[in-house]
């Protein structure tokens, strides 16, 4: 009854959010709002003034052996024209490809985000022992929608013809294949990931499953094939975080451009692109979990954290981290917006005449792929955030507010649920299947799992982002 209650008034929660959304979408306001600009492009009569061209003559005056002739207008291409400057508002970007599942995708992340507010503070005000929790049943829903974007963006550059993006993605794929094979043979004494406790933890409980059924031979195939999994996984995931990578690495680059007056602003933009080296440095435990144990303070190691404060402050660091980087959103879409005056620019140092309608092309090109790069730039943070959420929840860690949850490292078999007499057989059955789940996803494994991925996340992101450093720095400039 509790937890019908409680889905009620998330439902509720949900519903007066979507009518609010068309007045007061935060994806409109994120994309559309006044400091965010678009370049015109300067019409043709503009371009043909430029030129020294006059006006085309009719039909009847172009006719030449009895063949009509419409030649293109060509201009030089350091005409000195300029490009005007407009506030980019939810009517121009209502016709660009991708905007509908970009607000909707946004804003669907918002909502899931307020059911988990809400959630916890129902947690933490009435502590109920038993219930379900929905807000997880949103996050994951939310990392399932993150994996969508990813392969709806991805599969543009795989339909390009001749552009290299396929031969790109497949590269990385291979490169993140290989290490993330390495990383998961790394101890547990240097990478704190959780991976070892998690799958002892399952393969405890699968192994009397197997042995009741008489499948001894599948046990080690079992823990092979989540080793596996998890590195094809891991390869999928930085073949998706490629380009957003090295996209990332172009903005913040002229972010830090536009930025040149404003050393706050520049400050933030650096920590929100290290931000995932300091996730990485979270999870090494000689340089985060020792050296709080152990900090050298005088002539004997001083303490600074206990276990469950710092796990309650490595949450903390993950939410402050995504907040941070959404809270620079905007700069980094300005400064790619800005790259129609870029490309201008740089056609004005070449030789040579060109077509009006090129010139047209390669500025309006920057406005319409605008949907895209925002896709590219929130989908790794919002995967990150709700994978934190998770990793709180199904973890059985704590925020540090009220008493830590105590983890049970020992699950209860499937074998040994007990299911009522007066059931059915199919609620039975059920009942097992349940229990059977149950004990094969502890908490310990999810929280390697949850843990595993973002800071694979967090790694993609970091070598991607550095890698499109170099390249836009020392190849594309060369």
């Amino acid at each position: 009854a509790v937890l019908g209650v409680q889905l009620v008034v998330t439902l509720l929660t949900a519903t007066l959010m979507h009518r609010l959304a068309p007045h007061c979408s935060f994806a409109r306001w994120l994309l559309c709002n006044g400091s965010l600009f678009r370049y015109k492009h300067p019409s043709e009569e503009e371009l043909r003034a430029l030129a020294g061209k006059q006006k085309p003559r009719g039909r009847k005056e172009r006719w030449t052996n009895g063949l009509s002739e419409d030649k293109p207008l060509l201009v030089p291409r350091d005409a000195p024209f300029q490009l005007e400057t407009c506030p980019l508002t939810a009517v121009d970007a209502l016709v660009l490809r991708f905007f509908l599942e970009y607000q909707w995708f946004v804003d669907f992340a918002v909502y899931s985000g307020g059911v988990y507010l809400f959630t916890e503070a129902y947690y933490y005000l009435l502590g109920p022992a038993k219930e379900t929790n929905i807000a997880v049943f949103w996050c994951l829903l939310t990392v399932a929608f993150s994996i969508k974007v990813f392969l709806t963006v991805t599969r543009l550059y795989f339909s390009a013809e001749g552009g290299g993006e396929r031969s790109v993605c497949f590269t990385f794929a291979f490169l993140f294949l290989i290490l993330s094979m390495l990383v998961q043979v790394v101890r547990e004494e240097t990478l704190e990931l959780g991976l070892e406790p998690g799958l002892a933890s399952m393969t405890q409980n699968l192994e009397p499953l197997l042995e009741k059924q008489g499948w001894d031979w599948a046990f080690p195939v079992a823990k092979l094939t989540i080793r596996v999994g998890l590195a094809v996984v891991g390869s999928v995931l930085g073949a998706f975080l490629t380009f957003p990578g090295l996209r990332l690495a172009q903005t913040h680059r002229d972010a830090l451009t536009m930025s040149e007056d404003r050393p706050v602003l520049q400050f933030l933009l650096h920590t929100s692109f290290l931000s995932p080296l300091f996730i990485l440095w979270l999870w090494t435990k000689p340089i985060a979990r020792d050296f709080l144990h152990q900090a050298p303070i005088g002539e004997k190691p001083f303490s600074l954290l206990s276990d469950s404060a710092f796990d309650s402050m490595r949450l903390w660091v993950l939410v402050v981290l995504c907040l941070l980087r959404l809270a620079v959103t905007r700069p980094h879409l300005q400064a790619y917006l800005c790259l129609a005056k870029a490309r201008v620019e740089q056609l004005r140092r070449e030789a040579g005449r060109i077509e009006a309608r090129e010139i047209q092309r390669r500025v309006v090109r920057v406005y319409c792929y605008v949907t895209v790069v925002s896709l590219q730039y929130l989908t790794p943070l919002i995967l990150t955030l709700n994978c934190t959420l998770l990793l709180k929840t199904l973890g059985g860690y704590s925020w540090g507010l009220g008493p830590v949850p105590t983890l049970s490292l020992a699950q209860t078999p499937a074998s040994t649920v007990p299911v009522s007499p007066g059931e059915d057989e199919a609620q039975q059955t059920a009942a097992r299947i349940a229990g059977a789940v149950g004990g094969l996803l502890t908490p310990l494994f999810l929280r390697g799992l949850l843990t595993y991925l973002i800071w694979w996340t967090a790694a993609c992101q970091l070598l991607a982002s550095l890698f499109g450093l170099y390249f836009h720095q020392q190849l594309a400039g060369s």
